[in-house]
Parts: structure tokens; sequence; C-alpha cells
């Protein structure tokens, strides 16, 4: 079959303009007679001369070669030659005055004899730099992303061990670490939105009071960037001081009242206070539990600064100093804030949760999750459809009786818009249970509720009963 180059409708120099929109260069390396033809892309990439020129049995195609990659290339080169039906080689250049390395990446096929001897080969040269610069950081990334999760997987392995040495009944202790690992979470939603750059104290303390005791939490302060570890640090501590509001100090009455302050110090680092107003008259605790631990020794060493408790009789206060590590200038991107993250007490029980006799779908594809689901959700009374850990699993039990369903938004990478779809076309009302932070990656366009994992399943079974009540 002729080339396209044989057609009447293309010339050489329209093929050449073609190559050279698709950044190659063209040789053409005749073995009987040892020559090299280069074109002038050609001998861009590869640090060449453009033209004609004596092959040096192929020494020529790799003249401008790194010293380390010299050897391989050309043991490369020789074993293809003598075996293959293709050319397939990359190698470094030298390195270069600017010290940026440039990787090629030659390609072409061989023309043999009767005999099987290669006697032509005929290909093109590419500049392949910024795709091994895109491999290289995807694997910098990889390598990240790795000592960030078993970071957070020994940050909570932690969280658990030291609450359960200080918790005397397993309620407390699911509701205290679930509480904990809400505020963690909180704290990495901002950080990813970011790109892990930092997060911004505002954010953080919206996070964990802006749904508190509305008109009885107010807070104040420069703009300020934390690094990762001195947000999760923060995060922490605000959750201690706000669950312990809420439970024993001024956000338990309603005529209570928090104000969280904070300054920037000459240092470069800054001083943050929480001071309670309104509420009983306050005691210093005879035992010290876990969160005391945290306030006490955990923030202040995290935040490179210290930390204090007052248990004034007119109310908690707490100053909260960072050193200027724990600081970071203004991310290139910063998200507009978080939806206000309400904390979960002992009142979620109960009635609020009453499923009786409810038919709930349940589509998750993480096992152990839906596992939790199915068990939560039964004992509140629900007859569990599913769970469907697939979108066609998913799919296929719509046929039944729902009367509500729990939807995770990504089913092994695939959308469960779908599910969404047809339940709202019948108007079953659903609430969605992600991993995906307000960065996006969940459905849009459904009037659904949303619950950010980590979750506990009391949070759902409420939202499904208020949404049972509503329909």
């Amino acid at each position: 079959m002729d080339s396209v180059a044989d057609t009447p409708t293309w010339s050489r120099k329209r093929l050449e303009q073609a190559l050279q929109g698709a950044g190659l260069g063209v040789f053409e390396w005749d073995l009987g007679e040892d020559r090299l033809i280069a074109s002038p892309r050609m001998a861009e990439i590869a640090g060449l001369k453009a033209g004609e020129a004596i092959a040096q049995r192929g020494a020529l195609l790799l003249g401008d070669v790194h010293p380390e990659d010299r050897d391989a290339a050309q043991a490369a080169i020789d074993i293809q030659l003598a075996t293959s039906a293709r050319l397939q080689v990359e190698f470094r250049r030298r390195p270069a005055a600017d010290d940026l390395t440039v990787w090629v990446r030659l390609s072409g096929d061989f023309e043999r004899n009767a005999a099987g001897e290669a006697i032509r080969i005929v290909g093109v040269a590419r500049d392949v730099s910024g795709e091994k610069r895109e491999e290289e950081q995807r694997l910098i990334l990889m390598a990240e992303l790795d000592h960030r999760v078993k970071n957070v997987l020994a940050a909570v392995q932690a969280l658990a061990t030291q609450a359960a040495k200080r918790t005397t009944s397993l309620d407390s202790f699911l509701q205290t670490f679930s509480g904990r690992l809400k505020a963690m979470g909180a704290a990495n939603e901002l950080l990813t939105a970011a790109r892990w750059r930092g997060a911004a104290v505002d954010h953080l303390a919206a996070a964990e009071l802006g749904a508190i005791a509305p008109g009885q939490t107010h807070w104040a302060g420069p703009e300020l960037f934390l690094t990762p570890r001195a947000a999760n640090a923060l995060a922490l501590a605000l959750h201690e001081l706000a669950a312990n509001a809420v439970k024993f100090g001024a956000l338990s009455q309603d005529q209570g009242r928090v104000d969280l302050l904070w300054s920037k110090l000459a240092d470069g680092g800054f001083e943050l206070t929480w001071t309670e107003t309104g509420g009983p008259t306050v005691a210093k605790p005879t035992r010290g539990g876990f969160g005391s631990t945290l306030l006490g020794q955990v923030t202040g060493r995290e935040l490179n600064g210290d930390t204090k408790v007052e248990y004034r009789p007119s109310g908690v206060t707490a100053r909260l100093r960072a050193g200027p590590a724990a600081v970071v200038e203004r991310p290139e991107t910063v998200p507009d804030g978080p939806a206000a993250r309400p904390l979960e007490t002992e009142s979620a029980a109960g009635e609020d949760q009453n499923l009786r006799g409810a038919r709930v779908l349940i589509v998750e594809d993480a096992v152990l999750l839906a596992l939790e689901l199915e068990t939560g959700l039964a004992e509140a009374g629900a007859v569990i459809i599913g769970p469907a850990y697939e979108l066609e699993e998913a799919l296929a039990l719509l046929d039944q009786q729902i009367d509500a369903a729990v939807l995770d938004a990504n089913l092994n990478g695939r959308s469960v818009t779908p599910v969404a779809e047809a339940l709202a076309a019948r108007g079953t009302p659903f609430v969605f249970a992600t991993g995906y932070g307000d960065a996006g990656g969940g459905p849009s366009g459904f009037d659904a509720p949303i619950i950010r994992k980590p979750y506990d399943v009391t949070q759902v079974a409420a939202a499904v009963a208020e949404l049972l009540r509503r329909s």
C-alpha cells in the first residue's frame, strides 16, 4: 500500500509541516552505506547536524547522549538491530547550561533484506522531556500521598488508643472519637481545597463553630494560613473546647457565649484566645480526660508554641500561642470557606432516628462502610435494600419498593448520578454520604442532604428519618 507521502495530494513539504507540527524530527539510517540523514527538527532534538553525514555505525545517533545513558542506549540499538522489527530507545542528552534534562525518544522501522539483515531504518525523534517530568512529578505526588495517608492513619490510631484508655463506656468512646475524626476531616478538606498548601484560621473556626448555638459564637482575626500539621492540631483543639462548652460550659445555656479572637505576633507566629462567658459557674475538673491532654500537651507542641487553659468561675478561657513555623504564606488556591459542620451530641439519638419499617436502599462501594450502614440503619428499624456496591447493582434494585436511599457519590470511579436521577424522577428521597468536599467531585443539581465522610451512622439515620417525615 502506498504511503500518504506518495499520494498526489501530498507533497514532501506538507509532510514535513505535519511532522513539525507534531514536534517530530525525521531520520534515515542506511546501514549498508553507513549514512545518516537528519531533518532540521531531528537535529535540534537529538543534538546533531542537519543533513547527511557518516553514521559511524550508529554512534552519530548517540553523539549527544548523556554519558550515563550511552552504553544502555547503544546496547538497546544493537539488540533491536539483530532481533526486532522496530527501533525504540530513550536516552538523556548531555546536561545543558540551564541544567534542564532533555529526554529523547527514537522510534522507527527496520527494512531487512532476504537474509533478515537490517539494511535501513526510517524513523522519528521526539523530545519527551515534558512527559518524563510529569511522570517524575506523579511519582513524587504518589510518595507524598502515601506519606500523608500513613500519617493520618497513625494519628487516627493514636486518637483511638488514647481515647479508649480514658473512656469508661463504649458509647462515650464512639461519640468522642467520632467527633475528633470529623474535626480532622474538616481540616483535611480545607487543606485539600488549597492543594495542601495551608488552611485559614477563620475557615477552621467556621468549620467547628459555624453551626453551634447560632448567635452565641463569634470569631475574628487577621487572615492567617497554617501548615497542614498546625491546621490539624488547631482543628482538634477547637473541637475539644467546643465539645466541652456544649456539654458543660457557656454553650450549654442559652445566654452563654464564646468569643474566639486571634492576632499576629511580632515573631511571625500568632496568639489565639478562647473566652466563655454567660454560662454556669466553672470549676476545674478533678479528673483530666484525653481532651485535656490534647490541649495541654499536644496542641502547643504541634503549633511550635504553648497552650494554657484556665477554669475561671465566670467561664473557661484558653490561650494558644503558635510559633512562626506554624504559619505559611497565602496559598494560590483558597476555598471560599467551609460549610458549617454541626457538632454531634447525644441529642442525635432516640426518636430522631426511628426508621421502623422504612425500606432504605444503601449504595456504597466500600464494604466496611456498607456493613456499618446496614447494621446501624437496621438497628434504627429500617428494612435494608442492598447494599449495592456497583452502579449496575444499584440500578437493578430500583424496581423494588424504596422509601429512601443513602447514596455514595462515587462507585469505584463511576458517578452515582444515574441512580439519583431515577430516584428523583419517582419522588424517592435520598441523602448523599460522600467523601467529596466542597471543592467538588460529588453529584450536583439535586435537592438532597449531603453528609461528609467520616460520619457515624446516627447522623445518617437521623437524616433519613427527617427525609421520611418531610415526604
